[in-house]
């Protein structure tokens, strides 16, 4: 059985013409606070929009980091819960992988050193998961407006990047 994050890569594959920017707009969403996997991704999308090349990725960037930071305020709202209910981080905390004493640890270095600065920086790093940071941010932090910032500037610039590499690799080659 193919797990979420297959699916969901298939299903960005298979997003073709403009109803696929909104196949871009879901996937973001639930790659914030649902699904663990990569959003890159999403640059690879087939869309034919019949615009420039340059336009479809500022598109796709655009509509994915909307889509991200969406999905993330989802995630900092459940985080904003979960402060409030004292229950669950304490059975998070009895659970036999401490999952909340692991990501603070990690989580809080970079949020007290950097603040939403230092989310914004964690969500370029390519490749990995950005549920995490998002959680262990929603967390410890609550400005919303200063989260949904640092959430949607670190998604376009994690896909800035990766593009660039990838975009700078694929004309040497």
């Amino acid at each position: 059985m193919p797990r979420a994050s297959e699916s969901a890569h298939a299903v960005i594959k298979s997003a073709t013409g403009w109803p696929g920017l909104g196949i871009v707009f879901v996937y973001s969403f639930l790659i914030a606070f649902a699904l663990p996997g990569p959003s890159e991704v999403v640059l690879v999308a087939p869309l034919d929009l019949g615009i420039p090349l340059w336009v479809r990725f500022g598109l796709v960037m655009g509509v994915s980091a909307v889509g991200k930071t969406v999905g993330s305020l989802v995630a900092f709202h459940l985080g904003q819960e979960a402060k409030q209910a004292g229950p669950i981080v304490r059975s998070l905390r009895r659970s036999r992988f401490d999952v909340i004493e692991w990501s603070e640890r990690r989580t809080v270095k970079v949020a007290r050193r950097y603040g939403y600065g230092g989310l914004a920086l964690a969500l370029c790093v390519p490749f990995f998961p950005d549920t995490l940071s998002i959680y262990a941010f929603a967390v410890l932090e609550e400005d919303y407006l200063k989260f949904a910032v640092a959430t949607f500037l670190g998604s376009l610039g994690r896909l800035t990047l990766v593009l660039t590499i990838f975009g700078s690799a694929a004309t040497i080659v």
